[in-house]
């Protein structure tokens, strides 16, 4: 479970560009959620204690939870992962169709001056 939580929380998989700016240290916020899991006591509580949004951690607790099996409504972090790079792959193909098309259809003009569309 710990690697789960550690993997959630330091946003493993991500590529795109500069990691954005942390409001909390990682290890706080698998800290409190090690407490939450292992202690029972309400997020907001163990929130309160170590300092940090009670929603940040509701957040990665329900994160967590789904990784490890336990909330199967949600998609867990590999699943995230899998969607966003299907989703920036759907993008570039996409792309790659549109400059194609554009592609014949000038190649289609320089063979064809006469032709229209």
């Amino acid at each position: 479970m710990e690697a789960l939580i550690r993997g959630f929380v330091r946003g493993e998989g991500e590529s795109s560009g500069m990691p954005r700016a942390r409001k909390y240290p990682v290890e706080l916020i698998e800290r409190g959620v090690r407490l939450t899991l292992e202690s029972g006591r309400p997020i907001a509580h163990v929130a309160r204690d170590l300092g940090i949004e009670s929603e940040t951690l509701r957040r990665a607790v329900r994160q967590a939870e789904a990784d490890s099996g336990k909330r199967g409504e949600m998609l867990t972090s590999q699943e995230r992962e899998e969607i966003k790079k299907l989703r920036r792959e759907n993008f570039e193909l996409r792309r790659a169709n549109e400059i194609l098309k554009s592609a014949s259809v000038f190649f289609a003009k320089e063979l064809d001056p006469d032709r229209t569309k």
